[in-house]
């Protein structure tokens, strides 16, 4: 199966968003790795005042007791007032809703948004909680057996590859 080329969705993905944001207020908060990578390009191609904000939900997953830490955590940075502030929050793929339930526990840790917006590169499907993307650039459906990974090439290109669990 071809995979899709994620540079063109980060296009597309801008392109879906444009009309609903304003370049003066709004915020996009990615969720780490793949997430960050996507909102530095949507930040870009925006043209967003707000400069960008990252967040690793490991602490906030509500699995946390059973997977642990992972070795390579990062801090959160949101570098913008919370309180009133219209977020999208930015990952590559949204499965299950589980790690956007916890983006969305640790970001009301900063304050109270007065609305939060989810962008996704690919939606493939498989929820387990009533979360859904209200910017989504391609659906694609996967195996159980398998995730789908965004990776950063030393040039900076994204890609997706398939990674067998």
């Amino acid at each position: 199966m071809p995979l899709p080329d994620a540079e063109a969705l980060c296009a597309t993905l801008a392109e879906a968003m444009r009309p609903h944001v304003d370049p003066a207020a709004t915020a996009l908060v990615g969720i780490h790795t793949g997430g960050v990578w996507v909102a530095e390009r949507l930040h870009a191609a925006l043209g967003l005042k707000l400069p960008p904000g990252s967040m690793d939900v490991s602490f906030y997953r509500d699995d946390f007791h059973q997977r642990g830490l992972h070795a390579n955590a990062k801090t959160s940075q949101i570098p913008f007032e919370v309180d009133g502030a219209h977020i999208v929050i930015v990952d590559d793929v949204l499965h299950t809703g589980r790690t956007i339930r916890a983006a969305m526990n640790e970001l009301f840790d900063y304050g109270r948004p007065a609305r939060i917006d989810l962008a996704v590169l690919i939606d493939r499907g498989g929820r387990e909680l009533p979360i859904a993307p209200g910017f989504c650039a391609h659906a694609l459906s996967l195996p159980a057996a398998q995730m789908l990974a965004l990776e950063r090439d030393a040039d900076g290109g994204l890609s997706f590859r398939v990674i067998e669990k």
